[in-house]
């Protein structure tokens, strides 16, 4: 065997030992992450319009009342959105029949013009904490719906909404 042939055989067995290790971390990373999150659901427009007669309607089923929780609006839209921001109504319905409605104003993009979102091409997802440290007061399913409230019949260039609920 040759010196160039071992140091071939000693740099393969380290890049391969070296790609395993962080495909590990990387599966490691990812499922840990996930246990964190208790709800994560997106929902998409036909057409990327939202209609403002369009509800988006999530079920969650809560069984932690003692943990503490984030709360996330997902977003999804395109750059021909022609508002700098969205308003939206959240209407909450807890699992004894309360109710409880929000009035939130996303702002997706900075007094420039330059959108808040991640994307790279004519897409922007946008992610925005509506409430730290929400602890659920009662066990069962919550429905959290949400509305358009922008004050134009159509939204075009919505492309998807979701929720995501975190533990803290």
């Amino acid at each position: 065997m040759t010196m160039s042939s071992i140091r071939n055989n000693v740099k393969d067995n380290f890049f391969t030992r070296l790609s395993g290790i962080l495909l590990v971390y990387l599966i490691l990373i990812m499922t840990g992450c996930e246990k964190r999150a208790v709800f994560d659901n997106n929902k998409t427009f036909s057409g990327d319009v939202w209609k403002s007669d369009h509800v988006i309607r999530f079920d969650v089923e809560i069984k932690d009342t003692v943990n503490i929780h984030k709360f996330y609006l997902n977003l999804r839209h395109k750059t021909d959105y022609r508002f700098a921001n969205i308003f939206l109504f959240i209407n909450t319905t807890y699992p004894d029949g309360n109710e409880a409605r929000d009035t939130v104003e996303c702002v997706l993009a900075d007094p420039s013009g330059k959108w808040l979102g991640k994307g790279i091409t004519n897409i922007r997802d946008y992610q925005v904490l509506l409430r730290r440290g929400l602890r659920f007061p009662q066990n069962g399913t919550y429905i959290f719906e949400f509305e358009q409230a922008m004050r134009e019949p159509e939204l075009t260039g919505v492309m998807d909404i979701g929720l995501r609920i975190v533990k803290e």
